[in-house]
């Protein structure tokens, strides 16, 4: 029997911070939404509101974006931390996660520690490569310090985290270098995972650059059955604008799952 949860909005302490979370509640499957690494959780609303009242969703801030409060640790670690105290505290067992991104990248590594705790993932144009080594360090550097003066901006419209450029690159750098190591990750994931990639390339890439980092997938999806995926016509940027759809569609393949496991 599946126990309806109550709806609950409001700041959840971790380490040093707190994290500005929302809980639609419910008895509906639970579906978690991992953002970008510097977008808050307003991205996802036209997914939710596609998915609509018999899903149940949870949305959070990550540290130092939206309305979560700053914190001395912005690594990839301190960022499965939170998901593991996100869970804990709305006490969700089995959800599916839902990530774009950086949120997919944390997905992976998330089910790949945890696969009996996950229904499933539905990851958002994320894929195993990234820019490392010292030439790719310090063109991320560059591209931040380009854009210092927007940040105050751009993290009023959820586009930017509260910290300084130094600090988004520190964030870039260290998910680039995750990313680029991955491919043994999903190589060993037990869940389903359902890839919705987009087209093109967005702000921070070179021509084709992103679309050859999608290829990197092809021989991952032909080893491991447990991973499909889903071509989209927008770019990363605009893919949960754009493509809600399909990412709205691909959690609803996983709920039908969970129903007849349910049943």
């Amino acid at each position: 029997m599946t126990i309806k949860q109550s709806a609950w909005t409001g700041m959840l302490s971790v380490d040093d911070t707190a994290l500005y979370v929302r809980d639609t509640g419910g008895s509906g499957c639970p579906v978690v939404y991992l953002n970008g690494a510097y977008a808050d959780q307003s991205h996802w609303r036209r997914v939710i509101a596609d998915l609509g009242g018999d899903y149940r969703h949870i949305t959070y801030d990550e540290r130092a974006r939206g309305k979560s409060k700053r914190s001395v640790d912005y690594s990839f670690e301190a960022c499965l931390r939170d998901l593991d105290a996100v869970l804990k505290a709305r006490g969700v067992d089995r959800p599916l996660l839902v990530g774009w991104s950086y949120g997919g990248v944390l997905s992976w590594h998330w089910t790949e520690r945890n696969p009996d705790r996950v229904l499933g993932v539905v990851c958002v144009d994320a894929f195993p490569v990234g820019l490392t080594g010292e030439a790719g360090h310090e063109r991320i550097r560059k591209l931040f310090r380009r854009m210092r003066l927007l940040f105050p901006i751009a993290s009023r419209l959820g586009l930017a985290a509260r910290m300084t450029a130094d600090q988004h690159a520190d964030v870039n750098i260290e998910l680039n270098e995750i990313a680029a190591a991955s491919v043994p990750v999903l190589d060993r994931l037990t869940r389903p995972v359902r890839f919705i990639l987009g087209t093109g390339d967005s702000l921070g890439s070179e021509a084709g650059e992103m679309e050859q980092g999608r290829t990197t997938l092809d021989l991952i999806l032909t080893r491991n059955p447990n991973l499909k995926s889903t071509k989209v016509t927008s770019n990363h940027s605009k893919i949960l604008s754009k493509d809600f759809h399909a990412i709205a569609d691909a959690v609803r393949e996983f709920a039908v799952t969970r129903d007849h496991e349910v049943g």
